[in-house]
């Protein structure tokens, strides 16, 4: 392991951090573009960092050498190519890579499990290069042929973990255009799609923002508190959504909200209200960032106008945004009439919390479904 700022040993070499995604290109371009180009000539490609990784979303720091980290690579060949090659060129990779690259193995351990660390090697490299074809990888993670263009219900069905996995990282080559195009595809939702997750992301808030108030007035100070962490999850999550970013799972959220300029002052409020001791701050931080994220909204121009300034709560003292309004405006403006129709209930990872769930796409897809099935035509989306 790495503590910062420091090297780590491996087989006698100092190994000094670098993001993975740059650890990666250099891997490419020392180690694997020339034994593909030697043994290969002409055969077209893309060489590429994505998929699952904190280096993907660009998050590694020290810590991450310790699992699943180090020079990698996804190789992706035309789909007859890959049938043709994969084999040969994988056993050529495992007995003439570099064992180091930077000072970091090129060999992981325990072989085929599915994680593996960085070790030292005299014999064969056990490498971290996936040699496949688009589609064979694509599929399987979006829930539908990647050689389709996604439907509406595809887009609500794909976590926003999967989609950032997809569109992250970086791509070193590519002259075969598959993976840039499915990449620039899937970079950001369409308009409608767009209006109806952030709609439904509102209504998430406009279903417990009285909550933090009411559960203190009731005597609940931890209930209180729980709620409003809720709430700023949401408000992240929003925020994300409004930079159009694709939200990553739990243990990134905070990361990629912390990196937002725009939200500064949102996060500032957040935390406000997650260490106020007083219900009546707590509730009153909240609304600050609420109706900063109001004002961002109307900026956008994606719906009408709201007036983003706080309010009562029908005659309880407990002051809120009124986040219904915002879905409102935002669902008026919606062409799709499929969309239009649906209950606001949202994207998968919207309404469903279960990882187990959210990592395996013919789930996450069939939930997607049946929550939806109400919808006209679901049938045929």
């Amino acid at each position: 392991m790495v503590a910062a700022g420091r090297t780590d040993t491996y087989g006698g070499a100092m190994a000094q951090f670098v993001p993975g995604v740059r650890l990666c290109a250099v891997f490419y371009a020392q180690a694997v573009r020339p034994l593909v180009e030697e043994v290969l000539p002409g055969v077209r490609y893309a060489a590429a960092r994505v998929g699952a990784g904190s280096e993907v979303l660009g998050y590694d720091t020290e810590q991450s050498v310790d699992h699943d980290w180090g020079p990698r690579l996804e190789l992706f060949l035309t789909a007859t190519d890959a049938v043709r090659y994969q084999e040969r060129l994988s056993l050529l990779l495992a007995d003439r890579l570099p064992k180091q690259i930077l000072g970091w193995p090129t060999h992981f351990e325990p072989p085929d499990e599915r994680i593996r660390v960085m070790a030292h090697t005299d014999g064969a490299v056990a490498h971290r290069v996936l040699i496949t074809d688009v589609g064979s990888w694509a599929t399987p993670l979006l829930g539908y042929s990647s050689d389709e263009r996604p439907t509406t219900l595809s887009w609500l069905s794909i976590p926003t973990q999967t989609l950032a996995e997809v569109t992250g990282g970086s791509v070193y080559h590519d002259s075969v255009g598959e993976l840039t195009a499915l990449r620039r595809q899937l970079s950001w939702y369409p308009d409608d799609v767009w209006r109806y997750v952030l709609a439904s992301q509102w209504t998430r808030i406009g279903q417990e923002e009285a909550f933090p108030g009411r559960t203190a007035q009731a005597g609940d100070d931890l209930g209180s508190r729980i709620v409003a962490a809720r709430l700023a999850r949401e408000v992240m999550r929003l925020c994300l959504l409004l930079a159009r970013r694709y939200p990553p799972y739990s243990k990134w959220l905070g990361t990629a909200f912390g990196r937002l300029p725009q939200a500064t002052g949102i996060a500032q409020a957040l935390r406000a209200a997650l260490s106020a001791d007083d219900a009546d701050a707590r509730q009153d931080a909240l609304c600050t960032a609420y109706e900063a994220t109001g004002r961002w909204q109307n900026r956008l121009g994606l719906a009408e106008p709201v007036d983003p300034t706080r309010r009562p709560y029908h005659d309880r003292p407990f002051p809120v945004i009124g986040a219904q309004r915002f879905a409102e405006a935002l669902r008026a403006r919606i062409g799709d009439p499929w969309l239009a129709g649906l209950a606001p209930v949202g994207a998968v990872d919207q309404f469903i919390d279960s990882t187990d769930t959210l990592t395996q796409a013919a789930l996450a897809r069939a939930a997607t479904r049946a929550v939806h099935a109400s919808g006209p035509h679901t049938d045929r989306r």
